[in-house]
């Protein structure tokens, strides 16, 4: 696999995500046992959007040839997964249910991925 495969995969997922969160919100969260109630699904729309505002970097990465480019959508990546799997974790130590941990087992391994395609590699696209 190559950085730019990863990064075409990752864009249809995020995209995916981001479509799901506007168009049905409550079906992401009520998999992990939150029930959002139609009064706040404000949030779940606003995380639908900065899902596909991460869709289309990664997606608009896939043709970037700089090196510094390519490393700054890697870094951004892995913290943006580094991030949201620290507040899944959070969230579990608040009472999530567990389920969470295999949303935080993905975002491990697409930091792994990102790591190993976009630095150790050097960003070969």
């Amino acid at each position: 696999m190559k950085l730019r495969r990863l990064l075409t995969l990752h864009a249809l997922v995020t995209c995916a995500a981001g479509v799901v969160l506007i168009a049905a919100p409550g079906l992401i969260p009520g998999a992990v046992g939150i029930r959002i109630a139609p009064e706040a699904y404000l949030v779940c729309y606003l995380l639908g959007a900065a899902e596909l505002a991460v869709a289309f970097l990664s997606f608009a990465g896939r043709t970037l040839r700089h090196p510094d480019g390519v490393r700054l959508i890697t870094w951004t990546m892995i913290v943006f997964h580094g991030c949201t799997a620290a507040v899944e974790i959070y969230a579990f130590t608040r009472g999530l249910h567990p389920t969470i941990w295999a949303n935080v087992a993905l975002r491990v391994a697409v930091i792994v991925l990102f790591i190993h395609y976009g630095l150790r590699r050097k960003g070969q696209l």
